[in-house]
């Protein structure tokens, strides 16, 4: 499993001991290209194919602390990716809804996700900026690549009292990760948390 990346984001200063868990229980090798399984525990991006990379895991690990998921929310991911920050929230949550707009993506996460036997995860290819308005509204919503701004179906999306964690920031070089709290009057409050480098958020269908 993934122990060793589990004592590197510890160190790292992540202390949530269900996230900690959940890296340690999800070999993130399963998510990366064949070829590059030798450097999946490696604290770096890794490309995943069509213009896409796997998260560095102190961040994946900071976003998903950030949620203070409980194990009860229903959460909203946008970027489903390799499939390996679904996977973490999986373990995390009650249940995730994924969106990718790579349908080739989609489908290996969704093989990958079958295969490690989490069935908690609802997958859909499309824009991902436009939610999941049928499954709406969301106790979490995570976002894993940077908007310009933050979209407004999202927002309308995310329940009172739930909270969305996204990177924003046109200028891959002046990116902040945001996390949003909604309000049970439905009033926001947002604040920025680190500066981080996301591929940007997509809204073509391919």
């Amino acid at each position: 499993m993934s122990a060793a990346l589990a004592a590197f984001v510890r160190h790292m200063g992540i202390r949530d001991e269900r996230v900690l868990a959940a890296i340690a229980q999800i070999p993130r090798a399963r998510f990366v290209p064949e070829e590059l399984r030798g450097e999946a525990d490696a604290d770096r991006p890794l490309p995943i194919g069509r213009g896409q990379t796997i998260s560095q895991p102190f961040v994946v690990a900071y976003m998903t602390e950030k949620l203070r998921l409980t194990g009860a929310e229903r959460v909203l991911e946008v970027g489903t990716g390799s499939g390996y920050q679904t996977a973490l929230l999986a373990r995390l949550a009650e249940e995730v809804f994924s969106v990718e707009i790579v349908a080739e993506l989609s489908a290996r996460a969704r093989a990958v996700l079958d295969e490690i036997g989490l069935a908690n995860v609802r997958l859909r290819t499309g824009d991902g900026a436009l939610g999941w308005p049928e499954e709406a509204p969301f106790d979490r919503i995570v976002v894993t690549a940077a908007a310009p701004d933050v979209p407004r179906p999202l927002v309308d999306q995310l329940a009172p009292g739930g909270r969305m964690v996204i990177p924003v920031g046109e200028d891959v070089d002046v990116q902040w990760l945001r996390v949003i709290d909604k309000g049970n009057d439905g009033a926001n409050a947002e604040a920025d948390l680190l500066p981080v480098r996301f591929v940007p958020l997509t809204h073509d269908v391919r």
